[in-house]
């Protein structure tokens, strides 16, 4: 684990990054770069609400370190096995997945023409 943490904290010390790739990297954390370059800003937003959610108090900053570098991995992995449109971390996925649902008619919803 970097030392990095023993001036600021660890936490302070990601906030303090200024690429995925050094986050991936002061966490110690291999990464494919074709992931990073095609889905950079998704992994970052999901990493950042895992982050929010992480329950850190109590936690000692080795602690720390670990949670924050499975947590990176755990968002790191989504766009592995998926992508970022079927992930729907931006409003604007999320919002288009819910024009198409509702642009969608059903076929049991159709009825003939008067007669």
């Amino acid at each position: 684990m970097p030392k990095d943490f023993e001036e600021a904290g660890v936490l302070d010390h990601i906030n303090k990054l200024s690429s995925a790739e050094d986050i991936f990297t002061y966490l110690l954390l291999p990464y494919e770069a074709e992931v990073v370059n095609i889905s950079r800003l998704h992994i970052m937003k999901r990493f950042g609400g895992y982050l929010r959610d992480a329950r850190f108090v109590g936690m000692d900053e080795e602690e720390v370190f670990l949670e924050s570098r499975q947590l990176l991995k755990r968002a790191y992995t989504d766009f592995v096995a998926s992508t970022p449109i079927a992930e729907k971390v931006f409003k604007v996925h999320r919002d288009e997945d819910e024009k198409r649902r509702n642009r969608f008619v059903g076929i049991d919803t159709l009825k003939l023409a008067a007669e």
